[in-house]
């Protein structure tokens, strides 16, 4: 899941080009807090879609390392680190003791559908137009 900036002029567009390349330490610091604020949103994603409290899979979401893909942009990246997350997330058989199938539960989808809030809130686009405002006020740019 990618989240695309909209809503942003030529001219931020461009800014934001600019600060990229200039000021690449300040990206990777607008990126983690913007990964943290992800994180928290999937986070209480979770928690409303997944009611059962057994176990810590509530506690296993985590804020990854800020990096470049191979096209140049910066990526980072919201994990549950709990090892039976990816159960949760896309489902499994249910089995009774002796090994016999006898269904399948549906996977939750938290992390996709969690993404998914936090690009529609805005919360993106209006912390990246905070950080471009800021930047022009100090002088940096």
């Amino acid at each position: 899941m990618s989240l695309e900036i909209e809503g942003l002029t030529e001219f931020q567009k461009d800014l934001l080009d600019v600060a990229q390349n200039k000021l690449p330490k300040e990206t990777f610091k607008i990126m983690r807090k913007l990964g943290s604020k992800a994180r928290t949103k999937v986070a209480r994603s979770a928690r409303s879609k997944v009611k059962k409290k057994t176990g810590n899979y509530h506690k296993g979401f985590k804020r990854g390392k800020v990096f470049k893909d191979g096209e140049g942009k910066y990526v980072v990246r919201v994990i549950n680190s709990q090892p039976h997350a990816h159960l949760i997330e896309y489902g499994h058989k249910q089995v009774t003791k002796n090994g016999r199938n006898i269904g399948f539960v549906p996977g939750k989808n938290v992390l996709g559908s969690g993404i998914a809030d936090f690009d529609n809130s805005g919360i993106f686009e209006e912390e990246i137009l905070n950080w471009l405002d800021d930047l022009l006020e100090s002088g940096d740019l």
